[in-house]
């Protein structure tokens, strides 16, 4: 079938790039966005825009909100098959509190569990999460959307299809793909280093498709092999699931022995005990790190079985200050403050395990390190667009002359996917500027807007690239390419009359994360308006020198 090694590599990378291409562009975009999630929170939210704050008191602050927490609503219909006999109105057992925040948080996020009564699985627990204001307690509408972190972070690694865990086995798949099409891909380009310098903007359009699809694909080849691999290895537990298959019968053991060689209790002892200051046990945890030299900020804090003999505070430290995700645990026993443990130095195995989740999900305080995950995610997400764009180009003719439809097809889904999905990215920001605060559910009329608005894109796309079926440019591209634009400058319009927020005032003010979003969206109103006029049609430009060719 094939007369090399190197024309078997072209069959793979073409073939495999294309079946999940528009997965990959979805995945490297978002992936891209969500190294600013935490900024995208707070352009959606303007009451959490305010600088970023330490983990609180919890005496003084937080202590108090999970007293007041129960589980959601969502949590209970969840449950309602799970039990017996009918929930309680009020859950008084409360048998896990925890916090988590990032340097890069002004909010924070509390969650607890409680016991079930009556339920058929004695470990299944119900869920109350709160967004707090870090700084006096104060809670913050629920149903508000962090857009960032809860609506792109996830779509970037599970297209937020939960069911059956569907859509991370997608996103793995893709991965996988991934990486197979790079490797194949360096076995198609043995001349790597001058595919940097191989950009032709003069040639014709398949040869600079092809040109940028090899630079973006070169410059950012380590990125993208590093974030291929890591990703699959941070979700290996879903892909290779040993511990709720295989193991699942030595659960029940694996947590005895994890007790005796923890010493952190498993179980109730159904003694009821106060709770000593946790406030002083973040000190002494803070002194202990400061003894080994490292950084005190705690990023993770959790309580377990509340108010018993056997409970236990667990407090880890952020670890901005390392590119391993690592937390340097220390347990308290929660009735005295007395060290029960303090998480010896990982294996060689779970180092290698934290540096590559570190890498991949970069919690570290590296801005310039950041800016440049950016460029690599956006890197990605052009080399897939394209390596698309180089395939439909280059089947169009020969599909014409045989009256095939499949390059129609494909045209379709490269504008759905590429320009489409910038539309919906940009329809969700804008209506959450015009959307009423007090309108309930309104995360979930967010997300309506971003799902509609991909949909109606997919069908411009369809009815729109007629063209293409004559081998000529279809009018999507450039029509499409107008609406980012328009919405682009929409957003930071609505987000300036709504919040009073413009540029003047949050550049004057060095309020960098709601300026640098917007500046970002005008960049990309500029780009895409620049683009929509070079797709013009040509008739327009030939028009103007007195032609009357006609390609659209």
């Amino acid at each position: 079938m094939f007369n090399n090694t190197r024309q078997a590599m072209a069959w793979v990378h073409t073939w495999f790039g294309l079946v999940l291409g528009l997965v990959l562009m979805l995945v490297f975009f978002f992936g891209a966005l969500s190294v600013f999630d935490r900024e995208i929170d707070r352009w959606a939210i303007p009451a959490s825009r305010f600088a970023p704050q330490p983990m609180p008191s919890f005496d003084q602050v937080l202590r108090p909100v999970f007293e007041d927490l129960q589980p959601s609503a969502a949590s209970r219909q969840f449950l309602r098959d799970k039990v017996a006999e009918p929930l309680p109105d009020y859950f008084d057992r409360p048998a896990r509190w925890g916090a988590y925040t990032t340097h890069r948080d002004p909010v924070l996020s509390v969650f607890a569990g409680f016991e079930v009564p009556h339920a058929y699985d004695p470990e299944q627990l119900a869920w109350g999460t709160r967004t707090i204001d870090p700084r006096d307690g104060r809670a913050l509408p629920d149903d508000h959307l962090k857009i960032g972190s809860q609506f792109f972070y996830p779509l970037h690694y599970s297209l937020n299809l939960h069911w059956m865990s569907l859509g991370y086995w997608i996103v793995g798949a893709a991965a996988l793909i991934m990486l197979v099409a790079l490797i194949s891909g360096v076995f198609m380009h043995r001349k790597l280093f001058r595919e940097l310098f191989t950009f032709r903007p003069g040639k014709a359009q398949q040869r600079r498709l092809l040109d940028l699809h090899n630079l973006t694909g070169v410059v950012a080849l380590p990125f993208h092999l590093m974030f291929s691999l890591t990703g699959l290895v941070i979700f290996a537990g879903i892909y290779f699931p040993v511990t709720h298959t295989q193991l699942d019968p030595l659960h029940e053991l694996h947590e005895q022995l994890e007790e005796a060689d923890t010493g952190l209790p498993h179980d109730r002892a159904g003694v009821t005990a106060p709770l000593a200051s946790v406030d002083a046990m973040v000190a002494e945890a803070q002194r202990r790190w400061a003894a080994r030299g490292m950084a005190g900020e705690v990023g993770f804090l959790m309580l377990q079985h509340i108010g018993d003999a056997n409970g236990y505070v667990s407090i880890y430290r952020a670890g901005t200050d390392r590119i391993a995700l690592t937390g340097e645990g220390i347990h308290f026993r929660a009735s005295d403050g007395e060290v029960l443990r303090e998480d010896p130095a990982p294996s060689a195995v779970a180092r290698v395990d934290e540096f590559l989740t570190g890498l991949h999900l970069q919690h570290f305080r590296h801005w310039p390190l950041r800016w440049l995950y950016l460029f690599g995610g956006l890197t990605g997400a052009v080399c897939i667009a394209t390596g698309l764009l180089f395939f439909v180009e280059k089947r169009k003719r020969q599909h014409a002359r045989n009256g095939h439809p499949a390059a129609r097809v494909v045209d379709a889904l490269a504008v759905a996917s590429i320009t489409g999905m910038l539309i919906a990215t940009l329809s969700i920001l804008v209506a959450n500027r015009l959307l009423p605060e007090t309108l309930p559910g309104r995360g979930d009329w967010e997300q309506y807007c971003f799902w509609g608005s991909w949909l109606l894109a997919l069908l411009h796309a369809g009815w729109r690239t007629a063209p293409t079926a004559r081998a000529q440019p279809a009018p999507a591209w450039r029509e499409q390419c107008w609406v980012i634009a328009v919405l682009a400058v929409a957003a930071v319009l609505l987000n300036g009359l709504t919040t009073g927020d413009h540029l003047l005032r949050t550049v004057s003010n060095g309020h960098w994360p709601v300026a640098g979003i917007d500046l970002a969206l005008l960049v990309s109103a500029l780009v895409s308006a620049r683009v929509a006029y070079q797709l013009r049609p040509v008739a327009v430009a030939n028009a103007n020198m007195g032609s009357g060719v006609r390609h659209d």
